[in-house]
């Protein structure tokens, strides 16, 4: 219930106060919003499997915004930046989907 209500108030403050990325790291957010959709999909599934753990699950969610981003800033730093931004994305997005299956598999029972 916490964290539906920490959602429902980070959409309203989101809102409200309409911020801004600052231009210079533009490039990085979907790379952190598909990173930081990986580590929740994936607790979902550890939540559903009965492994749900709060640490892990905090710990997850920033080392994968963090690596992510890092893997693109080093990538633009050596002029490839697009190609491993494709890289990090298909990469998550495979994990994703994965979760999305277990999580389906355990729901539906299919």
């Amino acid at each position: 219930m916490i964290a539906i209500a920490g959602l429902v108030v980070g959409v309203v403050l989101g809102l409200v106060f309409e911020p801004t990325v600052p231009s210079g790291l533009q490039p990085y957010l979907p790379i952190a919003v598909v990173a930081a959709l990986d580590a929740v999909f994936g607790a979902f599934r550890a939540y559903l499997d009965g492994k749900f753990d709060d640490k892990v699950f905090v710990v997850s969610f920033v080392s994968n915004v963090l690596i992510a981003g890092l893997i693109v800033y080093l990538g633009d730093q050596l002029g490839v930046g697009g190609q491993l931004s494709t890289g990090v994305i298909v990469v998550l997005g495979i994990r994703i989907f994965a979760n999305a299956a277990a999580v389906r598999r355990h729901v539906f029972h299919a």
